[in-house]
């Protein structure tokens, strides 16, 4: 039997230095490296996403909106790439020139693709349970299939907006609202 050794996160930041992985999308689950499965339909949507967050987050200065490309360490063991994050001015004054945010994002948005409800089920929810653990005020799970998000905050039940409802910032970002409608108009 071959026991295979964790990483740390600092130990993943120092290897993702040095690799030439051109445009792999990598994140360090549980001390181990995993690639992101993506699809086009998945990005168009974190594409729209990050435009309305960043219509109400520039004009205000209220912080940073990142993209997938945007990793963020969650703990000694996990660094993941959201495919949207929101962080705070207030937590995060800059954002680092190169490597990964050192502090975990106030807001995390996962689009969850056909492929990671058939291959990851496992993988998506041990990831939402470490967002939230680490202290992410608010997390919002994407379900295009469903044309749903679920929302999740610590120490609250989890609530499911339909196409017809309105995801808010909550504490997060206070007074912004977004249309679940407006998230899946894709064509």
């Amino acid at each position: 039997m071959v026991i295979k050794r964790r990483l740390t996160t600092a130990e993943f930041i120092e290897q993702m230095q040095q690799a030439d992985d051109g445009d792999r999308v990598v994140e360090l689950i549980s001390g181990e490296i995993v690639e992101m499965p993506s699809n086009l339909y998945s990005s168009a949507i974190a594409g729209i996403i990050i435009h309305l967050l960043n219509a109400f987050v520039r004009p205000r200065r209220l912080g940073f909106v990142t993209g997938e490309a945007g990793g963020y360490t969650i703990d000694d063991e996990n660094l993941y790439a959201p495919d949207v994050a929101f962080i705070s001015r207030a937590r995060q004054a800059a954002l680092p020139l190169e490597g990964f945010g050192p502090i975990p994002p106030d807001l995390a948005v996962e689009v969850v693709s056909p492929s990671d409800l058939k291959d990851v089920k496992q993988r998506i929810e041990y990831k939402l349970a470490r967002y939230l653990a680490a202290g992410v005020p608010l997390v919002w799970m994407v379900y295009p299939e469903r044309r749903e998000v679920e929302v999740h905050r610590p120490g609250q039940p989890m609530t499911t907006v339909g196409i017809d409802g309105a995801l808010d910032g909550g504490d997060v970002l206070p007074g912004l609202t977004i249309a679940v409608r407006d998230i899946f108009e894709i064509d």
